[in-house]
C-alpha cells in the first residue's frame, strides 16, 4: 500500500493580486493550469512573481495570462534568454474557455489573475470573471470593513 504524500508546512501562494478584489466584483472564479519554462519554475519556487497588473487575453481559441511577471534569478541558464514579461498560456478545459469567452465578450466582463499557488507539484493560477466597480462602489467597500472593525471593537469592550 503506498503512502499518501502529506502537504508541506508553510503556505503555497505564490502571489496574490488584493487589488483585483478592490477594483472588480468577482462573479466566478476558475482554477486554470499555466504553461511555465523551467526558469520561471524556480524563480516562482523563490517567490519572484508578481501578478498585480495581469489579466487573460483570448486569441485562437486559446486563454493567456498577459501582464504578469516571473523575474528570473541571478543564477539563471546563460543559453536562454529571459523574458519576466512573457505571454503564458493557460490550461483550460474547452467548455471552461467557451463560457468564458462568451461572458466576455457579450456581457462586458473582464478576466483577472486573482492569486498564484502550487497544487502539489504543479502551479495554478486563480482566474476571475470580473466586472469593474464604480467609485462609490469602492466606499462603501472601504465603510463596511471599518464598521466590522469597529464593531469587533466594541464587542471586545463590552464583555469586560
Amino acid at each position: 500500500m503506498t503512502k499518501k504524500k502529506t502537504h508541506k508546512p508553510g503556505s503555497a501562494t505564490i502571489a496574490m493580486n488584493k487589488r483585483a478584489r478592490h477594483e472588480y466584483f468577482i462573479e466566478e472564479e476558475i482554477e486554470a493550469g499555466i504553461a511555465l519554462q523551467g526558469w520561471e519554475v524556480k524563480s516562482m519556487r523563490a517567490g519572484k512573481a508578481n501578478i498585480t497588473d495581469s489579466y487573460v487575453t483570448f486569441r485562437d481559441g486559446e486563454a493567456f495570462l498577459f501582464g504578469a511577471t516571473i523575474q528570473p534569478l541571478t543564477v539563471a541558464s546563460s543559453h536562454i534568454v529571459c523574458d519576466p514579461t512573457r505571454t503564458r498560456k493557460l490550461l483550460l478545459k474547452k467548455r471552461e474557455l467557451e463560457t468564458l469567452f462568451g461572458k466576455v465578450s457579450r456581457d462586458g466582463f473582464t478576466v483577472v489573475a486573482l492569486s498564484l499557488y502550487w497544487k502539489n507539484a504543479w502551479s495554478k493560477v486563480k482566474i476571475g470573471l470580473a466586472k469593474g466597480k464604480k467609485e462609490h462602489d469602492k466606499r462603501d467597500d472601504i465603510k463596511d470593513r471599518e464598521w466590522k472593525v469597529d464593531k469587533a471593537r466594541i464587542m471586545k469592550n463590552a464583555n469586560r
